[in-house]
């Protein structure tokens, strides 16, 4: 007897959902701002439900990860295949963000020549920008590493910072190793734990596209479609560098690593139409894990490279910050030689690793590396505000794949699964479920 496939109407599907609830929201932006921007609540709202969960299932992710490698060993092993990529390739974005923007010039002729750049935003804009800099400011290399130890155990939880969570749950998970028998109880407990939190987003998720809806209504009432004006070149140039990047970058890593990445993108075409719709990754981030443990991936190294990702491998955020600090040069009449460039590369490499627990991530590790650019008027900022809110959707794209890609990489490395199995898994149209925990 033949096994068929029962499908769900194309209404209930929930990334056609996402899409018509997102088109909705960009023409009652237009037509009615005044109402679209009243809208704002409903995207927030959503992002709050998601974000509420995202450090336990963090935390229980990791745990069971790390503890049920037991091998310490081979942890090392993975770990610093890990870091070596995120650095090799959230480098080679930074080093392409200033090439296209170098070749492109989109802030030249903003202010005419040899006059000085005097801010003519709004005062909320300047306030805002100058909020980024204070920001920014406190993530010196010390601050920064002190941050990461939270004030206690729970305060991680409470914060909801990605780093605390992690640093916590990597500690309990060799308390746990360290146990050897007794630690399996202990593993048992936080296993199923993982599933209650993963029930839960299930159904979070549903409730997507109303906030996909107000997300997109806000932002096309509160900053219109006329906010783009001249700074289009910069948002188009953005988008393509971006898109390049997907394509050819991680296209070429994902050939070598024996897998196209026109189908890995089919494959998680709910979880971006989700981040398109909230322009945050970590709404996603959820449903990621879920849909790289279906490929394969073994479950430690997905509880291993995919939450140490969304601190340490931000593809999108390195483009856009080297893209818009040059840009800022360019539209302040700020000379900006080649040195000045490569200073530019070199602390936006530590400035990009430090905000993943901060609002508006992109826009505050910009004002910190601006710190380290002299010359450049920090009021500049202002003119980024209005299109940060469309930069930040492209921004968490470009994050969200780039660390779906790493992982299916290092679990390749690690021999975790074959190009075979991989390719055979991202032909499914309906995803294989997850098989029962094996404890």
């Amino acid at each position: 007897m033949e096994n068929v496939v029962t499908r769900k109407p194309w209404y209930r599907v929930l990334y056609i959902q996402v899409i018509i609830a997102v088109i909705l929201g960009i023409i009652v932006g237009y037509l009615d701002p005044t109402l679209g921007a009243k809208l704002k609540p409903l995207g927030d709202g959503f992002i709050k439900l998601v974000k509420m969960m995202i450090a336990p299932i963090i935390f229980c992710t990791v745990v069971h990860g790390i503890a049920s490698m037991g091998d310490l060993k081979r942890l090392g092993r993975v770990g610093a295949k890990t870091l070596l990529y995120f650095e090799i390739v959230s480098t080679l974005a930074l080093i392409i963000g200033l090439i296209v923007v170098n070749v492109l010039q989109p802030g030249v002729g903003f202010t005419p020549a040899g006059e000085v750049y005097h801010a003519t935003s709004s005062a909320a804009a300047i306030e805002s920008s100058h909020g980024s800099v204070e920001k920014s400011k406190s993530l010196s290399t010390a601050d920064f590493l002190l941050h990461i130890i939270p004030d206690t155990f729970l305060g991680a939880f409470v914060s909801g910072d990605l780093l605390q969570v992690l640093f916590i749950a990597i500690l309990t998970a060799f308390a746990i190793t360290m146990m050897g028998d007794r630690g399996k109880p202990v593993l048992l407990v936080i296993d199923y734990g993982s599933e209650v939190f993963f029930g839960l987003m299930q159904m979070l998720v549903k409730v997507a596209p109303i906030g996909a809806f107000g997300a997109m209504a806000y932002t096309v009432g509160a900053h219109g479609l006329s906010v783009l004006g001249r700074l289009m070149t910069l948002m188009a140039g953005f988008y393509l560098t971006a898109g390049f990047f997907v394509i050819v970058v991680l296209g070429a890593i994902a050939r070598v690593s024996g897998f196209s990445i026109f189908r890995f993108l089919s494959y998680i075409k709910d979880e971006l139409l989700l981040v398109l719709g909230t322009s945050s990754s970590e709404t996603a981030l959820p449903g990621l894990i879920q849909k790289m443990k279906r490929l394969g991936c073994g479950h430690a190294t997905v509880g291993l490279v995919v939450p140490t990702g969304y601190s340490f491998n931000l593809d999108g955020t390195n483009i856009y910050m080297a893209m818009a600090a040059v840009f800022l040069a360019q539209a302040t009449n700020t000379p900006l030689n080649l040195s000045a460039q490569i200073s530019l590369l070199l602390v936006a490499m530590v400035t990009s690793k430090g905000a993943s627990g901060i609002t508006g991530a992109g826009f505050v590790t910009l004002a910190a590396t601006l710190q380290a650019v002299p010359g450049i008027p920090i009021e500049s900022l202002a003119l980024l505000v209005g299109i940060d809110r469309f930069m930040s959707e492209c921004r968490a794209l470009t994050n969200f794949i780039g660390n779906g890609v790493a992982t299916l990489v290092i679990s390749r490395w690690e021999g975790e699964v074959s190009a075979e199995t991989l390719n055979q898994n991202l032909r499914l149209i309906d995803p294989i479920p997850l098989p029962p925990p094996t404890h």
